[in-house]
């Protein structure tokens, strides 16, 4: 199997190329186009700023080529939010495969810290991309911003208020947190990724 993942200006790569060679695939880091459209799997990960990496990922053509693709595609944290319709992150006008906008947390309360950072629970899973987890079953999350609940919603997680976990639509799937640095729960999901039909 090829399992292409996207290059572009975001952080926290290293760890997500180390989860899939757990697996037992040795995934290519690329922006050719070429190679990502050809890959039996593409995973869209990273840490950064929306309106910057939107606008590296203009810049070299990744946005065109990433809407187009046709297999099961898996954005990770920020690559999630960059396939939203528009994040509050930079005013940014996004890649719009989900129907949702991206917001910021606002703190209701002192002890409501952002960014979220650490362990939480996910819940209503509904998909196969949960294959053998959990209500409940605990991931990581570092993020300022989330996605509502919405149409395309396939997992709940809460903090100040509830929100979307994990998106899907066609043949996108997509994590707010990090399934590379969930331990075996992470390690299920990208296995069920990388099995889907």
């Amino acid at each position: 199997m090829k399992v292409a993942i996207v290059k572009y200006n975001a952080g926290n790569i290293r760890s997500v190329i180390n989860a899939v060679r757990r697996l037992g695939i040795d995934p290519i880091y690329t922006d050719d186009a070429d190679i990502l459209r050809q890959a039996d799997r593409v995973i869209f990960p990273g840490q950064g700023e929306a309106s910057t990496a939107m606008a590296y990922l203009r810049e070299h053509g990744l946005v065109e080529v990433i809407s187009s693709l046709r297999q099961p595609v898996l954005g990770i944290c920020i690559g999630q939010q960059l396939l939203c319709r528009h994040s509050e992150e930079g005013d940014t006008e996004c890649m719009g495969i989900f129907r949702t906008d991206v917001k910021r947390f606002q703190p209701e309360r002192h002890e409501d810290k952002v960014p979220v950072m650490g362990w939480n629970a996910i819940k209503n899973l509904r998909s196969p991309l949960f294959n053998g987890l959990a209500d409940d079953d605990y991931v990581y999350f570092v993020h300022s911003y989330y996605c509502p609940i919405c149409e395309d919603t396939i997992a709940e997680s809460h903090h100040i208020l509830n929100y979307s976990a994990a998106l899907h639509r066609e043949n996108f799937y997509a994590t707010q947190f990090h399934p590379e640095k969930s331990g075996d729960v992470g390690e299920q999901i990208l296995k069920n990724f990388l099995t889907l039909n």
